[in-house]
C-alpha cells in the first residue's frame, strides 16, 4: 500500500493541472495522490489521454491555469449578447406602449404619443405582434403605467455605471437593483454623481466586417452624423472576435432617420438603438480583475426584468 501511495504522489506531481473523468465503477485518481488498485492498473496500462472501458470512455483533460482577462471577458460578453439586446429592446418598447395607451387610449389617431411610438417601433424593426400584445395588455385590469427611473452605481477600478429602469412597481425595482449591486460588490451612488460622466445620443451600430471603414465614414458624415466611434482592438484578438466588432455612428435625433435611410440605400446592415444610448464623455482603463467584476455586475443587473440598459465608462 505504501508503494501505491508513493506512486500516486509521483503521478500527482507530474500532472498538477490534470483532471481525470472516470467511467462508473472503474477507477478514480484522487487529487491527494492516492490511487485505488484498479486506477493504478489503468494508469500503468496506457499513456494515452483517452481510454475505453466497457463501452464507455474515460478522458483526461489537461488544464492550464485560467486567467479571466480581456479576451475571456470579451468572449463571455459576446455569447448571446445580440439576442439579449434584442429582447431588452422589445421589452422596453412594450413598456412604452403600455404607458402610452394608459395615458391616451388605444387609437393612434387620437393618441399622438402612441402614434409616434409605433413609428419609432417600425424604425427599430420591432415585430407587430409585440406591439399588439402590449396594446392589449395595457387594457387589462390591474396593469399600471410604467415609470422610468435611473440608478447610478460605482463599480470596480474607478468605473461608474448608469442603470436605466422602466417599472410599474418602483419599490420592487429599487430593491432588486440594490440587492444585486450589494451582492456583487458595487456601491449605489447619489443621484447626479455619475450621470455627468455621460451624454445621451442616438446610436447606430454597424458590424465592422460588413462595411468598409472609409465608406462608412463618408456615408455617415455626409448624412449628418456627429461621430463614428471605432471598436477597440486587442493584440490577442482572434478572427472570430474581429468579426464581432461594431462601429458606433453617433448622431442627433433629427438626423437619425436620415442615416438609417442612407444605410439602407447602400445595403449596409445595421442595428438601431432602443431610442437613445448613454455614451461616456471619457473612458477609463481598468485592470483585468476589475473588468471581469464589472462585467459580472452588469450582467446580473441586466437579468432583472425592470432593467432596460446598463452603461459604463469602462474602456
Amino acid at each position: 500500500m505504501a508503494s501505491l501511495r508513493a506512486f500516486g504522489v509521483i503521478l500527482q506531481k507530474l500532472s498538477p493541472n490534470s483532471v481525470t473523468y472516470n467511467c462508473p465503477r472503474l477507477f478514480h485518481l484522487h487529487r491527494n495522490g492516492l490511487c485505488s488498485l484498479s486506477s493504478l492498473a489503468a494508469e500503468a496500462s496506457s499513456s494515452e489521454s483517452k481510454m475505453k472501458c466497457r463501452g464507455n470512455q474515460m478522458r483526461r483533460i489537461w488544464m492550464s491555469p485560467v486567467c479571466m482577462g480581456r479576451r475571456s471577458s470579451k468572449i463571455a460578453g459576446r455569447k448571446g449578447a445580440q439576442d439579449a439586446k434584442k429582447a431588452k429592446l422589445y421589452s422596453r418598447i412594450g413598456k412604452e406602449v403600455v404607458s402610452a395607451v394608459k395615458k391616451g387610449g388605444t387609437s393612434p389617431i387620437s393618441n399622438t404619443l402612441l402614434a409616434a411610438l409605433l413609428e419609432k417601433a417600425k424604425e427599430l424593426d420591432v415585430p407587430k405582434e409585440i406591439l399588439d400584445r402590449n396594446i392589449k395588455r395595457a387594457s387589462e385590469k390591474g396593469q399600471e403605467a410604467y415609470i422610468e427611473k435611473i440608478y447610478e452605481v460605482y463599480g470596480f477600478g474607478g468605473a461608474s455605471m448608469v442603470v436605466e429602469v422602466s417599472t410599474d412597481k418602483i419599490n420592487r425595482s429599487v430593491a432588486a437593483v440594490r440587492e444585486v449591486v450589494k451582492d456583487y460588490g458595487g456601491k449605489m451612488a447619489d443621484p447626479g454623481s455619475v450621470m455627468f460622466k455621460f451624454r445621451r445620443a442616438r446610436v447606430v451600430n454597424v458590424k465592422a466586417s460588413d462595411v468598409d471603414k472609409d465608406q462608412l465614414l463618408t456615408i455617415s458624415l455626409d448624412a449628418g452624423a456627429e461621430d463614428v466611434i471605432e471598436p477597440p482592438e486587442y493584440e490577442d484578438d482572434t478572427e472570430e472576435e474581429r468579426s464581432e466588432r461594431y462601429y458606433k455612428i453617433v448622431t442627433s435625433t433629427e438626423n437619425y432617420s436620415g442615416i438609417l435611410s442612407k444605410l439602407r440605400e447602400e445595403n449596409i446592415k445595421f442595428e438601431p438603438d432602443s431610442g437613445s444610448e448613454l455614451l461616456p464623455i471619457s473612458s477609463i482603463e481598468v485592470d483585468d480583475e476589475a473588468m471581469d467584476l464589472n462585467k459580472e455586475l452588469m450582467d446580473k443587473l441586466l437579468e432583472l426584468d425592470d432593467v432596460d440598459a446598463v452603461y459604463t465608462d469602462q474602456k
